[in-house]
């Protein structure tokens, strides 16, 4: 029987394949990426390609999230679940077991990547935070690696039905964030969580697009 670690793996290097391939800009900071641990990998969002290609360059499992309506009939649910994709209900108020999924990871020693602004950029150009990453850095006290990516919707925009590969894609990776750098305490209950939230995309704002690559 197919394990759920070889369908991750060998899904991952078709990926990374695919993205060296058609897409690959220059890639940076991946030695910032802690070995073990748990690790929140928080990215700006322009696009659907952003989950597959922040995850495809690491030697190190990387858990995502979808929408609940991914998990079609067939080979979709079931590749979903054997990388342990965790399923998201965007069209409710909150959810709960997406939230419990994500702690579970988290406490188990995973890296987790999320998309602070919940929801992808039109121009790319960076959005306000939600709240949602701060409840979950505050919760896990994780440390938290930011990372941007330059160009994906320049390749996929939230309009287009076909990618534009003309554009190449960047991401970098910035330096671990301990809890007592995006969480001191000064605040409680949603205040605190909004807070955190903007110290992490502040990071991300930091980062620039790398010059040479380091795979």
């Amino acid at each position: 029987m197919i394990s759920g670690n070889t369908v991750y793996w060998v899904s991952h290097d078709i990926i990374y394949t695919l993205y060296r391939s058609f897409l690959g800009g220059t890639v940076s900071g991946i030695k910032n990426i802690p070995r073990a641990g748990p690790c929140i990998m928080a990215s700006n969002h322009e696009s659907h390609l952003d989950p597959p290609v922040v995850g495809c360059s690491l030697r190190r499992r990387v858990t995502f999230f979808a929408r609940k309506t991914l998990w079609k009939p067939g080979i979709p649910a079931w590749w979903l679940n054997m990388i342990e994709t965790i399923p998201v209900d965007r069209d409710g108020d909150s959810d709960t077991g997406a939230m419990k999924a994500t702690l579970r990871t988290l406490k188990s020693g995973g890296l987790l990547t999320l998309f602070p602004e919940g929801t992808r950029s039109k121009d790319g150009k960076l959005q306000k935070p939600k709240p949602g990453i701060g409840f979950i850095a505050a919760k896990s006290q994780a440390k938290i690696v930011p990372c941007r990516i330059f160009n994906s919707h320049k390749v996929l925009s939230r309009d287009s039905k076909l990618p534009n590969l003309s554009s190449k894609v960047h991401v970098v990776y910035g330096k671990p964030l301990l809890p007592e750098d995006y969480d001191p305490g000064r605040a409680a209950g949603k205040q605190r969580f909004q807070q955190i939230a903007e110290k992490i995309m502040a990071e991300i704002a930091k980062l620039k697009k790398p010059v040479q690559p380091i795979i």
